[in-house]
């Protein structure tokens, strides 16, 4: 039971660390661009933030479960499979862009806008405005939001697991309640558990160093 556990933990950690990274770095494009483009931003374009902004949306509307299976020809063709603990991060990494492009987006509109008046009376540009006042202002905001997509995708990684994505929600699945092993569930719920406190204690803690 052990071996499998650990390697199941493996698989979950593998999924949610590059699912992490890569929605974190593809994220922040259109939430830089909201940003910018909404009516109170550097920018403003209405017809692009309005557009922009309903594709987030749709895409956040999805259930997992459904767009796990609508991405299988693009999974097949990004990892060459559509069944695995890689072929997994590319769903995973799908639902994620929008929800931590929302949540930059948010984080970076907080930014005190006296702040950013002051910084344009000193003449900086719009780039030096966008990343020495929005982006280093919204540091420890969007780091909350980055602790609450590991807890999402940890989630979402446990579903990933019922269609053969491998990690906790498989070994939950095909030992757990196919084979009615109750151990296995419950040690499986105590892991997702732990790991969720663990990353939130970390997260709290980085969070209160970097305020």
């Amino acid at each position: 039971m052990t071996g499998i556990i650990m390697k199941a933990m493996g698989e979950t950690l593998y999924m949610v660390f590059w699912s992490t990274v890569f929605s974190v770095i593809i994220g922040f494009i259109p939430a830089v661009v909201l940003t910018l483009t909404a009516p109170d931003g550097l920018k403003p374009k209405p017809v692009i933030y309005e557009t922009l902004s309903f594709i987030v949306n749709v895409f956040r509307s999805f259930p997992f479960i459904i767009l796990l299976v609508l991405v299988i020809p693009f999974t097949r063709m990004v990892v060459g499979k559509a069944i695995g603990t890689t072929a997994s991060i590319v769903p995973l990494t799908i639902s994620a862009i929008p929800f931590i492009a929302r949540v930059f987006e948010t984080s970076l509109r907080e930014t005190n806008q006296g702040v950013i008046e002051a910084a344009r009376s000193f003449g900086a540009s719009n780039f030096q405005i966008l990343m020495r006042v929005y982006v280093k202002e919204s540091i420890p905001r969007m780091l909350n939001g980055v602790i609450l997509l590991i807890i999402s995708l940890v989630g979402y990684s446990a579903m990933a697991g019922t269609v053969g994505g491998g990690g906790i929600g498989d070994i939950a699945i095909r030992f757990g309640y196919q084979q009615y092993r109750t151990d296995y569930l419950i040690v499986c719920s105590i892991i997702l558990i732990v790991f969720v406190q663990l990353v939130q204690m970390i997260g709290n803690h980085i969070y209160k160093k970097l305020n």
